[in-house]
């Protein structure tokens, strides 16, 4: 840009401090830094680790025991969403059905106060197979986290007539894109729908699993109580440093 003369003629006589003429002489040239230490993300599963199972407490409340499978039962999600699917079509039973049942659940006992702790020390994400129009409720009760999941497709009656997925094993993926920014990550999850995201992440942690997972996933630490969680993450973060 062309300046005035007076503008100039300022410009050629301007004199640096020397304070900075030092900074400036002794500044590493670009690319010589080290790299980055890469930052923390902790990636939690939402049902069964932060809020009770969604479909169990729609068994509960509909009477059907049908509903009570859970990812914790089936490894197979596509299985599983068919057959919640015929079940909710057999009965008669829409979206207003399940959000009534969603309007009556509380967090997990503990929960809030784990996940302030959690988001005080790291980044979180909530990475869950649940869907936006069971989520929204239980979100603004936990100071509405980040949450990655997926969505149901409803018709003009508010019968649930699919679902669609973020992306195909959008958990694991997820942990995949985070340690390609130079993320560490660390998961907890309980259930089979899990497994991926805990064995991509620098650690996997099961929170709460039943028996069966415990037993096919052997490789990772398993805890109980919300201190333990904390414990496991807090050994994460030094581990992977």
């Amino acid at each position: 840009m062309l300046l005035p003369p007076r503008c100039n003629e300022r410009k050629r006589g301007m004199r640096l401090q020397p304070a900075m003429q030092d900074r400036l002489q002794h500044r590493p040239a670009l690319g010589t830094h080290g790299p980055m230490s890469a930052p923390f993300v902790a990636c939690l599963d939402l049902e069964g680790v932060l809020v009770p199972e969604i479909w169990i407490g729609v068994a509960e409340s509909t009477g059907i025991p049908e509903l009570r499978r859970t990812t914790r039962d089936e490894p197979d999600y596509d299985k599983l969403m068919r057959g919640r699917l015929a079940i909710l079509e057999r009965e008669g039973l829409g979206i207003a059905d399940i959000q009534r049942v969603l309007a009556g659940m509380r967090p997990l006992d503990g929960a809030p106060a784990f996940l302030d702790w959690l988001r005080a020390r790291a980044q979180v994400i909530i990475l869950s197979d649940t869907f936006m129009q069971f989520a929204q409720p239980l979100m603004a009760q936990l100071g509405y986290p980040t949450l990655f999941c997926n969505a149901l497709v409803i018709d003009g009656a508010g019968r649930i007539r699919d679902y669609t997925l973020r992306i195909a094993d959008g958990k694991r993926k997820a942990v995949m894109a985070l340690k390609l920014l130079n993320f560490r990550v660390a998961a907890a999850g309980d259930s089979y729908n899990d497994t991926t995201m805990l064995d991509e992440a620098d650690r996997g942690i099961l929170f709460r699993p039943p028996d069966n997972v415990i037993r096919d996933f052997p490789q990772f630490p398993v805890t109980r109580t919300y201190d333990e969680l904390r414990a496991a993450f807090e050994t994460a973060d030094r581990e992977t440093t």
